[in-house]
């Protein structure tokens, strides 16, 4: 997600100047994520904005957010929290153009798919489901490298363009901070 959010957040709000802080994994992030709200309360900066994204694998959504939204409350850290359902590559899946300026053999017609047409409701994993489809189009035999792809993708994706409805509840919550 770090080497997908350096390349998009700076298209989502070019005014942006932000800091990643990421953790290893959902279960590192709840663990840690209380002292590291309640230390951002400590630091005093008025404009400082917290952004939490995490997937949501196979949670719950909403449980998943009112447990991140308690978190917050609890540590007195106002913050803007958001889910990629069901995980960061459905986001990649939204933006087929982007996925074809990175890789431009994956089919034009994939959006069109019935497995595809809405990202966040693809079966069986879309890290899996976009490891095969890049496999299915010549790239990546023995496995597909996420923070590559995270990286080529986002760098072509276009914010005004991605299908996926939880790209564009991150995109319009972060261009909503003031």
């Amino acid at each position: 997600m770090e080497a997908a959010l350096l390349e998009l957040i700076p298209k989502i709000r070019p005014d942006a100047d932000f800091d990643l802080h990421p953790f290893r994994g959902k279960g590192d992030l709840l663990a840690k994520l209380p002292a590291r709200l309640r230390g951002y309360v400590h630091w005093g900066v008025d404009d400082l904005h917290v952004v939490v994204v995490v997937d949501r694998d196979d949670d719950d959504c909403h449980e998943l957010k009112r447990k991140l939204v308690a978190i917050g409350a609890d540590a007195g850290c106002p913050a803007l929290f958001r889910i990629a359902v069901e995980e960061l590559e459905s986001w990649f899946l939204g933006d087929v153009p982007a996925l074809r300026g990175a890789f431009p053999r994956v089919p034009a017609a994939l959006a069109r798919r019935s497995a595809f047409r809405d990202p966040d409701a693809v079966r069986g994993g879309t890290w899996e489901a976009l490891e095969r489809v890049l496999q299915r189009a010549g790239y990546y035999a023995t496995g597909m490298p996420k923070v590559e792809v995270a990286t080529r993708v986002a760098e072509q994706m276009d914010p005004e363009a991605n299908r996926s409805a939880s790209f564009r509840a991150f995109r319009d919550g972060v261009r909503a901070l003031s």
